[in-house]
């Protein structure tokens, strides 16, 4: 069973982390998410299609071909996205949503606010970029 959270609602650190009202209110943010990449995605696709006029002017058909392009690229990473999306939702079916995948400690409320996707803590995600940016001098 599902617990249904009112609209409202904003988790607050004044209750236990990650009960069932917070996991219901993020559930319900994801799922919001992904159905706005979706639709996003398919008014997207419904434009390429309409869009198929041959152009005579090369400028025209420049400008066209990258403008494609580059929506091309957006839907692929919004289609990592909803993979990282549907994974945020199983951690919630299995209860290690909100908590940080190195650490196990808990990801924070603002960080989830922020970014629902997250799977690593502020301090941890820090630890993180300064390891890309050493080894990316190297």
């Amino acid at each position: 069973m599902t617990l249904t959270v009112p609209a409202d609602y904003r988790p607050s650190d004044a209750e236990p982390f990650m009960n069932e009202r917070q996991q219901a209110y993020f559930r319900r943010k994801l799922l919001a998410w992904k159905e706005e990449i979706l639709e996003e995605s398919r008014s997207t696709i419904a434009n390429l299609q309409e869009d198929t006029a041959a152009l005579a002017d090369l400028a025209d058909r420049a400008t066209s071909e990258s403008d494609r392009a580059l929506e091309l690229r957006t839907r692929d990473r919004q289609r990592k996205l909803i993979s990282k999306i549907d994974e945020a939702i199983r951690r919630i079916d299995d209860g290690s949503y909100g908590y940080c995948v190195e650490t196990g400690e808990p990801i924070g409320l603002s960080r989830l606010e922020a970014r629902p996707i997250a799977t690593l803590s502020l301090e941890a995600q820090e630890r993180h970029e300064r390891r890309e940016r050493v080894h990316r001098d190297d």
